[in-house]
């Protein structure tokens, strides 16, 4: 497996996996959504850059892809994560906390190329990057309370799994966090 920035050439691999894990908005036509993925991975290619004259962490997602024959597999990358995370338990577990940024980590494995252990590989070798070179102290990843196959990936990672015990808001559901230094 390797992991590369995305070019252009990757819009319609892209725009199939969005598709195909049901990212896609529904509530427009297929072209629609190609236009916008088009759109996402022109910022995407810039956004390396920009992000790199600026200092910053390298923010945005990578291709996975199969290093013998270059067969893209799905997407991995470190992404901003804005959320109430005061209302985790070790984050003080206050009801209605005000957002608070954190690094994030993402990642979307194409159903053909799922259960294979792609997506651990990709996030563990993004993590070990994460921690070793950028020096970050944490990372954490959202999902959803259903979504077993990204709770797996967060256990085998080795992440500390937390669930909001609030209802609000409805999309915050559950949290994996990694620490460097249980890393």
């Amino acid at each position: 497996m390797r992991i590369r920035p995305l070019r252009m050439e990757d819009l319609n691999d892209c725009h199939r996996l969005y598709v195909d894990i049901d990212w896609a908005d529904k509530s427009v036509s297929e072209d629609e959504n190609l236009t916008r993925r088009r759109e996402w991975l022109e910022w995407t290619v810039r956004n390396y850059e920009q992000l790199a004259r600026l200092y910053q962490p390298p923010y945005g997602e990578r291709a996975v892809e199969l290093k013998e024959s270059g067969q893209f597999v799905g997407l991995v990358g470190l992404v901003p994560l804005l959320a109430p995370f005061g209302q985790l338990p070790s984050f003080g577990r206050v009801e209605g906390s005000r957002f608070s940024a954190e690094v994030g980590l993402f990642w979307a494995t194409a159903p053909a190329w799922q259960r294979r252990g792609y997506a651990t590989e990709a996030a563990r070798a993004l993590v070990a990057h994460a921690f070793d070179h950028l020096k970050l102290g944490r990372i954490l990843a959202g999902t959803q309370r259903d979504n077993t196959a990204s709770l797996d990936v967060m256990r085998r990672l080795g992440m500390r799994i937390e669930e909001n015990p609030f209802p609000e808001p409805p999309w915050f559901e559950v949290t994996g966090i990694l620490e460097a230094a249980s890393w």
